[in-house]
């Protein structure tokens, strides 16, 4: 299987940081490789989330890049396949056989969007797939694409190199530090 990278598309500081974090937070935490935030610079933001990666561990990357359009034409020339997630695309359903096969030979780029996404990204993308053709969070479509790339698989990933990890319980919480 290839690398799975994600593509945060306009990204403003004032509007976006919250939303941003969490596009991040769960690409990491449903077993994609990096995100690469297009927009306005953040460096900020990059250097808060990469500290808590270095706390919860893995070999989860995140990056700002100027720009998209060179990141993504860049992408298809040497790294492999571009899904756009858009409630105007293709329903997920009808073409997650087909995901799964590129997938397993190809590097991957999602691209999920934040303001209004330019007509040219629906037109470079090598699909343009729907979780919903109802309005809806990039959050929650990214979530379900990689739960549906990865079977459920993703959610008993291991992140090495953490400094702190979650025991599972039924009741209460419980966070043991590991170094």
């Amino acid at each position: 299987m290839g690398r799975i990278s994600i593509l945060r598309l306009g990204h403003r500081i004032v509007r976006d940081k919250r939303l941003t974090t969490h596009v991040v937070l769960t690409a990491r935490a449903f077993g994609a490789n990096e995100v690469i935030v297009s927009g306005e610079r953040d460096d900020g933001l990059i250097s808060k989330l990469e500290k808590f990666i270095e706390k919860w561990g893995g070999e989860f990357k995140i990056r700002f890049e100027e720009n998209w359009r060179e990141a993504i034409e860049r992408w298809k020339r040497n790294e492999g396949k571009i899904i756009h997630l858009t409630m105007y695309g293709v329903n997920l359903p009808d073409v997650i056989e087909e995901l799964r096969r590129i997938w397993d030979q190809n590097n991957i780029m999602i691209i999920v969007g934040s303001q209004k996404v330019p007509r040219e990204v629906y037109e470079l993308a090598d699909y343009n797939i729907a979780v919903s053709n109802q309005p809806h969070s990039e959050v929650a479509a990214l979530a379900i694409l990689l739960d549906w790339l990865f079977q459920g698989r993703e959610l008993s990933k291991e992140f090495p190199n953490a400094e702190l990890r979650i025991v599972p319980q039924l009741h209460g919480k419980k966070v043991i530090r590991l170094r």
